[in-house]
Parts: structure tokens; sequence; C-alpha cells
């Protein structure tokens, strides 16, 4: 078995993939490969191959029959890559959404049936929580007006909110979901789940169906969104749930921005129907400069970087190689891609 890397990782991680000791090649051509143009960039400053480093790069394809990483982190170089890799199996992609390249590269049902693709979903949460509880701080200790203050060096007080004993509603209990209520719960919040089924987790102290979603934003004073984007979550936050939030309500978002109705988000922030928002995803992205959430004060945003990191890279490999061993062993393999929803 031939396990292609075709995404930029550090040597050290080749290492450990080399290590799993299964007895396969790994194809690993670095020059070959982007630069990174930050820790864990899978998709690397723009690369252009000459005829023989092509030629060298076809024939890597010709023999993979597993691959880390979409090349170029693009469906469009992926839908070449499939063409061109007649013995794959299976792909490790590193996005979390990776479903959503999936779909875009329009792969034949050929190709969709014989290549299992797997997503990085739990290598996120934290980063994602961590990113969202900032913000949600940053709202209620309102610390634009304390950088005011501090400039102005005025001595005025005023009371402060807090986070202990209010409300927070998360939807989508996946890693993300999962990993900003234990934080949630550790400053003392209140925390209900929203999820398709409305099962119950023990992070959580009540779940409900998305059915009940506007019921449960009424009675939260912070709402998240954690869900992928897919045809059946698309705007699955809108007028109606974004209506029914309290007028004190921050509201977070760091799934797909898909999943929210951008343009009744905005007109809820700009009107004061809302208090705030912690954004990390958009739609389009990147999110073009006219837009008005890139100035408004009363948003903290993020240009989907929050759920980077200097050790996610360390993160998908252990996940990929927890995978290996499952795929040599003919077991079940993690976070596979469902081919109907693309999640």
């Amino acid at each position: 078995m031939n396990v292609m890397l075709a995404t930029p990782i550090e040597p050290e991680l080749v290492e450990r993939i080399r290590h799993v000791g299964l007895g396969y090649e790994v194809l690993w051509e670095p020059d070959l490969l982007p630069e990174p143009r930050y820790p864990s960039d899978h998709a690397g400053r723009p690369l252009a191959l000459d005829g023989a480093q092509q030629a060298r790069w076809d024939a890597l394809l010709a023999e993979a029959d597993v691959m880390f990483g979409i090349p170029g982190d693009s469906p469009a170089q992926l839908a070449a890559t499939v063409g061109k890799a007649p013995r794959l199996r299976w792909i490790q992609c590193t996005a979390a959404g990776a479903g959503g390249q999936v779909r875009a590269a329009n792969l034949s049902p050929a190709d969709l049936k014989r290549i299992v693709f797997t997503t990085s979903a739990g290598v996120h949460g934290t980063t994602l929580a961590e990113f969202f509880f900032m913000g949600l701080l940053v709202l209620r200790k309102d610390l634009r007006r304390l950088e005011r203050v501090r400039a102005q060096r005025s001595w005025e007080h005023w009371a402060m909110g807090e986070l202990k004993g209010s409300t927070l509603a998360i939807v989508g209990m996946g890693a993300i979901g999962l990993a900003i209520a234990r934080i949630a719960r550790a400053f003392g919040m209140r925390v209900l789940g929203v999820t398709r089924d409305g099962r119950a987790f023990e992070e959580i102290d009540a779940a409900y169906p998305t059915s009940h979603l506007v019921e449960v934003v009424a009675q939260s004073d912070a709402v998240v969104v954690t869900l992928p984007g897919t045809p059946l979550t698309e705007e699955l936050f809108g007028r109606t749930a974004i209506g029914a939030m309290k007028r004190d309500a921050v509201f977070g978002s760091v799934g797909r921005g898909t999943v929210v109705d951008q343009d009744a988000l905005v007109e809820a922030l700009r009107s004061g129907a809302i208090a705030g928002a912690v954004l990390d995803v958009f739609t389009p992205e990147p999110l073009p400069p006219d837009n008005p959430l890139w100035t408004m004060e009363n948003v903290v945003f993020s240009p989907h970087t929050a759920a980077l990191s200097v050790h996610e890279n360390a993160r998908i490999v252990d996940l990929f190689c927890d995978n290996l061993e499952r795929f040599a062993a003919g077991r079940p393999l993690r976070n596979i891609v469902s081919m109907t929803e693309f999640y």
C-alpha cells in the first residue's frame, strides 16, 4: 500500500506516519508541494510545476492507494487529482468541513463510490471554543469601552456583564459544540444543546431537536452555531431564529457561514435587536471589503482563522495514523464523509 502526502507537513510528522509500522510505502516529495504561508497551511503559496516536476507528481498519483490532504486544499485540484490516481481508495482531508470541498469538486458517481473521504473533525474543537469565549468576554466585559476609557484616562465606573448564571445555547453538538459546552460549564453557565434529533449529552443541561430552535434561542443569553455547511443546514439559523433572540444576547458562528442568514444578522446587529456577534465564518468567503461586518464595533471578527493552530498538523496526523491502522485492518474509519449530505 502506498500512502501519498499531498499537502505540506513537517518532516517529523512524515516520520510519525512512517513509523506506524504497517509496511506501506510513504510517497513524499516536498519539492513538489507548495510552501506553507503560516503553520499548518494546507494550501500554501501558489506553485507552478515544470514539465519534469509534473511528470514526477503524476507518477506518484498513479501509485497512490491512500492520500493525506487534498492537493492545494482546492476542489479543482481534487477533481484533477482523482482522474490521475486510478488506485486511490481513501483521502484523509485536513479540513473538518471537507465534505464541502468534495461536493464542489463534482466528482463522478464512480469516483465517489471508489474513494472514501475522511475529515479532520474533532481536531479544531478547542481552538474554536477558545475563540468564541474570547469574543463573548470581549462583548460581555465591553472591551471597546474599556479601551476608550483607558485612552481618555477616564475613571468612570459601570456594571459589567458576567457569564456565570447565564444561558448558552449551542446549535450543533459535534466536537466543537462539546468543547464549548465544557468551557461554558467551567464559567458556571447553563448550557442547552440543539441537534437534529435532540440527543442528550452529559456536558449539557438540556437537549432539544432543531424543530425547537426558536424556543431555545428565545431563552438564551448567548447562542453559538457550530454546524457544518450542507444542503440541510443552509440558513437554518434564519430571520425567525435571529428575531427570537434577546436584545442583550450575543450570537456566535464558528461552523460554516452558509448556516446563517447573514443579511438578517447584519440587520439585527445594526438595529440593536441583538447585542453583538462573534464570527469566524461568513458567506461568501473571503468576505467582500464593503461588507459592514468588517467595521461593526459590536462584532468580534476572525477571517476564518480561529481554528488554526501550530499544533493542527500534529493533531491531524495523529488522527490519520489511527485511521491508517483501521484501514489496514479493514475496520471502519473515523470521520467518513457522507456521499449524500457531504458531511
